[in-house]
């Protein structure tokens, strides 16, 4: 019997490790740019100061104002220009607050304190992945 017990045990661990390995593996790709303070009013919440490390929603992620509220991965994956290894190697979490208008020129519009996290600034558009946690 002790066999058995040993046996569910590591059935039920490799599937927990299985299932986070899947949890990990899906992200979307998309382009980050940046907007620059004042942060407010905000299409989510009006005059409400929601700190700096938030985000515009894109038209691809907006979901007719379902987007505010969710809070984003974003992790840089490469550049769109001619800056020289423009990511940080780091990922920063952001709470959608607004809309980024059609004509935004990324999937996720960041703060500019948010985008500093992942990319040099003057990068000014990068490669993204990311996914909503």
């Amino acid at each position: 019997m002790c066999k058995s017990v040993r046996v569910m045990v590591v059935a039920v661990a490799a599937v927990v490790v299985a299932m986070s390995f899947a949890s990990v593996g899906y992200a979307d790709d998309g382009t980050a740019t940046y907007y620059t303070p004042p942060y407010v009013p905000s299409s989510c919440n009006g005059f409400k100061n929601d700190g700096v490390m938030i985000a515009a929603a894109s038209d691809a992620i907006w979901d007719n104002r379902r987007a505010c509220g969710r809070t984003y991965r974003v992790k840089c994956t490469g550049g769109t220009n001619q800056v020289p290894h423009p990511c940080t190697g780091r990922s920063v979490v952001v709470r959608i607050v607004d809309y980024c208008p059609a004509g935004c020129r990324g999937t996720i519009d960041l703060s500019q304190e948010a985008f500093a996290v992942i990319a040099n600034p003057d990068a000014g558009k990068v490669n993204i992945q990311f996914d909503q946690v």
